[in-house]
């Protein structure tokens, strides 16, 4: 029964991820900011559907209402921040959020009664938090691609609007030069002012929709050159200068942490193995019968 269920569970994982059927685009309930994105095309609104959003899809409603208001408005936030990957709603977390917190429920009751608590414990844990951590690791990661593509884009930015071009224009020239999580938070950004929104608002929705700190600094230091009438080339070169100067300090104390953390690998790990394996080198290479000496 118990290898079942887990088989189960594995099988309807592995549907989801490499079997996910494309839904027309018409057929996702998106909040506001992700509406908008669809009209631009921008690549981080590809909906997928998989069996599991199906099939948890009658369900959502019934997690959502336990999760309340506050908690629905946060995990849509963080979807935003994540780049909703694959299509991803809070329709669809919810859903997903169903079917792996009842697989894992049931698989550790399984497990407890065959008396496997630990296993069962990792079962259930999986279960309730699997959802989350995908959200965690996108959002990581699309927060590292935009650091490493800003400074550039600032540059060839602070380039186009020497040569002559408006802010509005060089920003649409170079955006659509660039692919990536970059480009489709420039293009929704661009969308938000084509239709009425004040540059200033819709640059603060795009610092609400990223978790990355450059991407506060480019808007902080945005405004701020507007208010005060800076050049916006030299405005634009100040910011790139001083997102590399903050990923070098950043690199630099990455290492310094990475030391302690590789000391701390041999030491635990690798130095008792070596003195292990050093031992029983020893010992099959001496040819001594130990049992006789102690025996004696």
């Amino acid at each position: 029964m118990t290898g079942l269920l887990l088989a189960l569970a594995v099988g309807l994982a592995v549907y989801g991820v490499f079997h996910g059927v494309r839904m027309y685009r018409a057929d996702a309930k998106l909040p506001g900011d992700l509406a908008l994105a669809l009209e631009v095309g921008a690549t981080r609104t590809t909906a997928v559907g998989s069996g599991i959003d199906r099939l948890g899809m009658r369900w959502a409603p019934s997690v959502l209402g336990m999760m309340g208001p506050k908690r629905v408005e946060a995990l849509r936030r963080r979807l935003d921040m994540a780049g909703n990957p694959g299509g991803m709603t809070v329709d669809r977390f919810a859903a997903r959020r169903a079917v792996y917190g009842a697989l894992g429920v049931l698989a550790a009751l399984a497990l407890v009664a065959r008396g496997q608590t630990v296993v069962a414990l990792v079962a259930l844990a999986y279960g309730l938090i699997w959802p989350d951590v995908i959200i965690r690791v996108a959002i990581r990661r699309r927060k590292s691609d935009i650091e490493r593509t800003l400074p550039d884009f600032l540059d060839v930015l602070a380039v186009v609007v020497s040569a002559g071009l408006g802010f509005r224009q060089a920003l649409e020239r170079v955006a659509d030069k660039y692919t990536g999580p970059w480009a489709d938070e420039l293009s929704i950004t661009l969308r938000q002012m084509d239709m009425g929104v004040s540059r200033r608002e819709a640059f603060e929705q795009l610092r609400k929709r990223n978790a990355s700190e450059q991407v506060s600094m480019f808007v902080t230091a945005l405004q701020q050159g507007e208010e005060l009438g800076a050049p916006i080339v030299d405005t634009l070169i100040q910011i790139a200068n001083d997102m590399r100067r903050a990923d070098a300090q950043n690199s630099r104390r990455s290492a310094a942490q990475a030391v302690p953390k590789s000391t701390l690998v041999v030491t635990m790990v690798m130095l008792p193995a070596t003195m292990i394996l050093i031992v029983l080198s020893f010992y099959y290479g001496s040819n001594v019968d130990f049992g006789s000496i102690l025996s004696g």
